[in-house]
């Protein structure tokens, strides 16, 4: 069978895995402990943060039907949160999310989507490959400290933008399309309460300020720990301080959440900040993925259409779909 490597275990990755087991010897590359990309969960003692995306929503109908069984089975659900907006000028607006059009989810955290595609596919977690190496159908990846990490078919990126341009050998058609692919970073800070803000809300989308969302995380399905807000910076505000100390950036948002929400949230008993260098990337025309036939060398992600968790599946169809017809 064909020997594809994937670098990177995000959602793109794990769908592509997936959608051509049947018909090629798939090993996915994460450098990170676990699968799931930015679809991530925190934990500290009894408090859980999804610090990467907050929940995702299916308007295709490919997306929809690849999600039925992970609803059925309890591994994603629907998140109906008291909704509002907040400007400058306080609340805007006020709604409860619904079946309609429903948020989802992964139960018991984020990660559990990632987790459960994962499951049966061959993955080596905490493998960062440096240097891709050879020619078209003997490909050869390599770790930092030179390990031959085995020989390939094609090799398929799907980590963000900016890691394609650094990684993937130059004869790849597509770096100069890649290199134009902009993806601002975003901190997320995690505060856990011994006892819950009085709100009154489970997810606020923040205009006109260095905040862009403020969430309750233990308000969604399947949490059963204490209170724990998830905050996220615009991504203007985030580029203007990606090189800024945690400590400064920490103590700035607690500072505006505070006054956004009008909470003393310095009484947090937990605080941490995660910084997302490449994180939400603008809509992009053209194809779904990138597909070098000639070189039997690919990218996909969410960066490909949208910085949506839908568009990294989608992303990731394409270049199943594509591939499979050159293999």
């Amino acid at each position: 069978m064909t020997r594809i490597a994937v670098i990177g275990a995000g959602l793109s990755g794990l769908a592509f895995a997936n959608l051509l087991g049947d018909v090629a010897q798939v090993k996915l590359f994460e450098k990170s402990r676990g699968c799931g990309g930015r679809m991530s969960t925190r934990r500290h003692e009894s408090f859980q943060f999804d610090h990467g995306a907050q929940f995702f929503t299916a308007k295709s109908k490919s997306f929809e039907s690849f999600l039925q069984p992970y609803l059925a089975a309890g591994v994603i659900a629907r998140w109906d949160a008291r909704f509002v907006e907040i400007s400058g000028n306080g609340l805007s607006s006020r709604h409860s999310w619904s079946g309609e059009y429903p948020h989802y989810v992964g139960v018991p955290g984020m990660n559990a989507l990632g987790r459960a595609l994962g499951e049966k596919l061959d993955i080596s977690l905490g493998t960062r490959v440096e240097q891709i190496c050879g020619g078209p159908g003997d490909w050869r990846l390599f770790d930092g400290e030179e390990r031959d990490l085995g020989g390939f078919d094609w090799v398929v990126s799907s980590v963000p933008a900016r890691q394609v341009t650094a990684l993937m050998p130059g004869e790849f058609r597509y770096l100069d399309e890649v290199e134009a692919c902009i993806m601002p970073g975003c901190y997320s800070l995690m505060l856990g309460f011994t006892r819950p803000l009085p709100l009154g809300w489970d997810a606020a989308l923040v205009k006109d300020s260095a905040i862009s969302w403020i969430s309750v995380d233990n308000s969604k399905p399947g949490r059963e720990g204490p209170s724990s807000l998830l905050v996220q910076t615009s991504n203007q505000w985030a580029e203007a301080n990606m090189d800024v100390g945690n400590d400064s950036v920490i103590a700035q948002l607690i500072a505006e959440t505070g006054r956004l929400i009008g909470q003393d949230v310095n009484t947090a008993c937990h605080v941490a900040l995660h910084r997302w260098r490449y994180a939400n990337p603008g809509q992009r025309e053209g194809a779904h993925s990138l597909i070098d036939a000639s070189q039997r060398l690919a990218a996909m992600g969410d960066w490909c259409i949208r910085g949506r968790i839908e568009s990294a599946f989608l992303s990731g169809l394409d270049a199943a779909q594509r591939i499979r017809k050159l293999i």
